[in-house]
């Protein structure tokens, strides 16, 4: 199942009690369709507020299924509410899991400066000045380590905080017909740990604020120290972008 959704009025992806989350949203309309109970796999845990562009997630049939596919994904789209779009559903290997078949995730974080009537629900209002140069140099010392740990949320049940970042850097962006001046983060790795991209931004705008140096970027990460590191970023900008397998 290949989908997109805006993470505004949910708790993250994965269920929790007393929460409203994608996964239960489209288990709820996935059993309702079908009439029996689904059960659904992502390929990761976006955290609360997050967006993603793409997800991907993989359920098992015990039976074939009884209706077009354009049928299923028009009845889940119709459940599911205006925040979630079900793209397309295909059959797969049996062997393929939406979350350890993945060989690399990318996200996108969007800082936009001054007051955009279009882009402000779904991005981080930035300060006008902001050393993007500085942060791209900080921003590739991620590539030459392993361990995000000064990165990662405390007291989670990740088993390891290795990760193998293969791009980071800030783009800019021109999005048509605006003058505002934007730009967009991109991380490319093969896992990441929870919080860890909003912890890394937050980081990189110490540096471009001149806060700190890229020599202390550089010690942040050796330190392996959450509190080292800086605050936590909003999570609206924040979108997981693609998946690859």
């Amino acid at each position: 199942m290949r989908l997109a959704y805006r993470g505004e009025h949910f708790h993250g992806w994965q269920n929790q009690p007393g929460a409203v989350t994608v996964q239960q949203t489209i288990e709820e309309a996935l059993s309702k369709v079908l009439r029996v109970p689904m059960k659904i796999t992502g390929a990761g845990r976006t955290d609360a507020g997050v967006n993603a562009r793409t997800m991907i997630a993989h359920f098992d049939l015990q039976a074939p299924l009884a209706m077009p596919v354009e049928r299923l994904i028009g009845a889940l789209n119709a459940l599911t509410g205006r925040d979630i779009a079900i793209y397309d559903i295909y059959p797969v290997d049996p062997e393929l899991h939406a979350r350890f078949s993945a060989t690399s995730r990318t996200y996108h974080y969007y800082a936009v400066e001054g007051n955009s009537p279009f882009f402000h629900p779904l991005s981080w209002k930035a300060p006008a000045g902001l050393d993007y140069e500085a942060m791209n140099r900080a921003a590739a010392l991620l590539l030459e380590t392993d361990d995000f740990t000064s990165f990662a949320k405390l007291h989670t049940d990740a088993k390891t905080n290795i990760c193998h970042v293969t791009h980071a850097a800030w783009h800019p962006v021109a999005f048509p017909g605006e003058t505002t001046s934007a730009h967009v983060f991109v991380i490319t790795a093969d896992r990441f740990l929870r919080n860890m991209v909003r912890a890394v931004v937050g980081t990189l705008v110490e540096v471009g604020r001149h806060k700190i140096t890229v020599d202390d970027f550089a010690d942040i990460i050796a330190r392996r120290d959450r509190c080292a590191a800086g605050t936590s970023m909003p999570p609206q900008a924040l979108y997981l972008w693609d998946i690859t397998y």
